[in-house]
């Protein structure tokens, strides 16, 4: 990419970062408790809170595990939605960083696509009065758009995390897991277009740490 595509790019970054970093900083003012839905597993069932005292002590580490630099394999379905079975693989790497006093993160990912490699920003934030992160993808080959945050947390080594989005302008819901913590995590993200009743899982990356 040229230098004033770099330029264009960081910079509506930064500019979203500070509004995001607001948004956050509103929303962390004590309020009502939230739940979120999980319709992968039964129609309108509800996933349990997570306790209260564990979110205080806990919540605000749950990503501690990816701090630092990482070699990543990636595995995408080359058409979604399509009934399609064909997967793209590719490497990248990944450097992720504690913001906001630890309060969110963010990381730097490098993706080498076949058709022509490209950066994207992955940015967390935590939200201690709901116990939730909330996340934001930046892909630098459209960097002014911005897709609505998946929102969740961890439960048992596992995270998840949903969003309502629209994929060919049909509705769908959005699911992020994060497993395998503890040694090469897994993160992997499906797509529903039934109301969460079905899911086809899309994308899975694989990461090993740089020493």
């Amino acid at each position: 990419m040229r230098t004033q595509n770099y330029q264009r790019y960081f910079l509506v970054v930064s500019t979203t970062f500070a509004v995001l970093v607001a948004v956050t900083l509103l929303l962390a003012q004590p309020q009502t408790s939230s739940v979120i839905t999980n319709k992968g597993t039964e129609a309108g069932k509800v996933e349990p809170k997570a306790e209260k005292g564990e979110n205080d002590a806990t919540g605000v580490s749950d990503f501690d595990f990816l701090v630092g630099s990482w070699r990543v394999h990636h595995r995408r379905l080359k058409e979604r939605l399509a009934g399609n079975h064909d997967w793209i693989e590719f490497e990248g790497t990944c450097a992720m960083q504690k913001i906001l006093g630890g309060a969110g993160n963010m990381d730097d990912n490098v993706l080498n696509f076949p058709g022509g490699a490209y950066r994207a920003v992955t940015l967390r934030t935590y939200d201690p009065a709901k116990g939730q992160w909330s996340i934001w993808w930046f892909d630098s080959r459209n960097p002014s758009h911005l897709d609505p945050p998946v929102v969740g947390g961890f439960k048992n080594g596992v995270g998840t995390f949903y969003a309502e989005d629209t994929f060919k302008g049909k509705p769908i819901r959005v699911r992020f897991l994060w497993t395998n913590l503890a040694t090469k995590p897994h993160w992997e993200q499906a797509f529903s277009d039934d109301g969460g009743k079905t899911w086809e899982t899309n994308w899975i990356m694989e990461f090993v740490r740089i020493p």
